[in-house]
Formats: C-alpha cells, sequence, structure tokens
C-alpha cells in the first residue's frame, strides 16, 4: 500500500468544541493536498467546508446527535437534512445507546431509519454504535439494525465515550454486516501500525485527526510517497 492508497482511508477530522474558522480551513487545505476521503466537522462547520472543498473529491462529512446519541429521531433528520443542505455528502449519526442498552431495538431501528430517510439519494449514512458502551452481542445486533435500516457504514465510537475503535471490534463488525456494507473505525487512531491493523481486520474507513502523520509514516516502493 503506498501513500495515495492509505489517504484514501481517512476521514481528516476536527470535532472539538473549540474548532476555529482557522482550524477548519487547515484541515481542508490538509485534506486537499493529500485527497482524503473526507472531512468529518460539526455540523456548524459544514458550509465552510463545502466552500472550501468546492470542485475538489474530497466529500464532506458531518455529524448527527452528537456524541451522546440521545436526541429525538425526527431531530437527528432534522440535523442531517440541514447538514446536506448545507453541502454534506456524508453523515454520522449516534446510536440511541440507552435504548439499545434497554433492549428496545424497535427504538433504535426507527432511529436509524429517520436518518436513513433523510440521507436517502443524498448522503452517505454511516451508524456509530459506540462500542466501548457494548457488549458483543449488543454490537452484532446493532450492526445488523443498522444494515435493516438501510446504512452505508457502521462505525465504532464517537471519539468522546471510554475507548475507541480496537481490531477485535471491527473483525467483528466486518464478520456481522459482511462485505456489502463499510466499516469505520474511528477513536484512538493515532499511528501507522493501528490504521494499517484496522484495515487488515477489515475497516473501510478511518476516522482520525492524526492523518496527516499517519500517512506520512507510510513508506513506498518508490520513495515517491505518491
Amino acid at each position: 500500500m503506498d501513500k495515495k492508497t492509505l489517504a484514501s482511508y481517512f476521514d481528516h477530522t476536527i470535532l472539538k468544541a473549540d474548532a476555529k474558522v482557522m482550524d477548519i480551513e487547515k484541515l481542508c487545505k490538509e485534506a486537499a493536498e493529500y485527497q482524503f476521503a473526507s472531512v468529518c466537522v460539526n455540523a456548524a462547520n459544514v458550509k465552510q467546508a463545502a466552500e472550501l472543498l468546492k470542485g475538489n473529491e474530497v466529500k464532506v462529512c458531518t455529524v448527527v446527535g452528537f456524541p451522546l446519541g440521545a436526541t429525538l429521531p425526527q431531530v437527528k433528520a432534522f440535523e442531517a437534512e440541514e447538514a446536506i443542505r448545507n453541502g454534506a455528502h456524508e453523515v454520522d449519526m449516534v446510536i440511541n445507546v440507552g435504548a439499545l442498552k434497554s433492549g428496545l431495538l424497535d427504538v433504535v431501528e426507527q432511529d436509524i431509519k429517520a436518518v436513513a430517510a433523510a440521507c436517502k439519494d443524498k448522503a452517505l449514512l454511516k451508524v456509530i454504535i459506540e462500542t466501548c458502551l457494548l457488549t458483543d452481542e449488543e454490537k452484532v445486533v446493532v450492526c445488523l439494525l443498522a444494515k435493516k435500516a438501510g446504512a452505508d457504514f457502521v462505525k465504532t465510537s464517537t471519539g468522546f465515550s471510554t475507548g475507541g475503535a480496537t481490531v477485535e471490534d471491527i473483525m467483528l463488525m466486518r464478520k456481522t454486516v459482511g462485505p456489502e456494507m463499510g466499516v469505520k473505525a474511528s477513536g484512538a487512531v493515532r499511528d501507522l501500525e493501528t490504521a494499517l491493523k484496522m484495515i487488515e481486520a477489515g475497516a473501510t474507513r478511518i476516522g482520525a485527526s492524526a492523518s496527516v502523520n499517519i500517512v506520512n509514516d507510510m513508506k513506498t516502493v518508490d520513495g515517491s510517497g505518491y
């Protein structure tokens, strides 16, 4: 794998509450230079990112119901609709974790379906399941619900809870959803070794703020970097 191929796995991310306009500018400039899959920003920054990346193949990704997932389905759907209207190509939504852990599977499914409907034919939908809060059984259940509800990806983590992606979780999620859905590793992917392990385990996308450093650590056969 060369640097260009590795870069295509990354959602170059900044979701900090104190992210400034200049931080978004830097993020988008880096994403355009390295040709990352997307930039992932909070909804308030979508319009700026979309304008900065206009005409570029790099997509704009945003988050919905973030980071707790405890908002109402109609609110999440509205968030998604507005983000798409402002230029988002991809939406990463957080599930209702409390509902899942309470066994309210219909609530979880309808939550995902509401956002899936808002995204249909307009944006790719990734479902953040927050693996660090779930049992393996719950991970399997929610991955299947996301698949049934029409999501395009399942994603490990927000990066704002008690843990991030693990190789074991990526393997379990990939096994559960099969080859037709994407699996995104997010949270705690800070170095090249970890990123490559996630890809080997079945991740087709990686969310990271350290994307530039990770890709720059990749040595290529021809030495060109690209």
